[in-house]
């Protein structure tokens, strides 16, 4: 059963040893609603692949959250979903995706400042100090894409 790929409408898997030279060992990939709902659902589901995948879950999981929902709150286009996407590539990075549908809304890394956000702003900050990298792709238009990598080995 290891030596099958697993391939479902949202995601697929595939086992190291049958994945091409070219293609992450494994991916995950899921549209979601730009909602609060689909935010969480997409923690959810990625912490559930981590464990498929026998990774750990922290600090994967909480930067998932907060990309997922700075796309629910900030990338939201009525009617239009926002795609997670999970890849570990070799050696050992796991690569997390956000896409949303409002390229016009780029983040802007806040300056740092002896002053605290009031409610909300924390969550690019708390992303910019789990990951190892990150940053923004633009386009297709209207898309855009915020990724973050973690190296697993260190």
């Amino acid at each position: 059963m290891s030596d099958q790929i697993t391939r479902t409408g949202s995601s697929v898997t595939a086992p190291a040893g049958l994945a091409s030279s070219a293609a992450p060992p494994y991916e995950f990939s899921v549209p979601l609603s730009a909602t609060r709902r689909g935010a969480r659902l997409a923690r959810l589901l990625a912490t559930e692949q981590l464990r498929t995948w026998g990774l750990p879950l922290d600090p994967a999981r909480l930067v998932v959250a907060e990309l997922a929902a700075n796309a629910a709150l900030h990338g939201c286009v009525p009617g239009r979903s926002f795609r997670l996407a999970l890849a570990l590539t070799p050696p050992a990075t796991l690569r997390i995706e956000v896409t949303d549908t409002r390229g016009d809304r780029l983040p802007v890394r806040a300056p740092v400042t002896g002053v605290a956000p009031a409610e909300g702003g924390y969550g690019l900050l708390l992303v910019e100090e789990l990951a190892d990298r990150w940053g923004v792709v633009d386009g297709p238009v209207p898309r855009k894409t915020i990724w973050a990598e973690l190296d697993l080995d260190g």
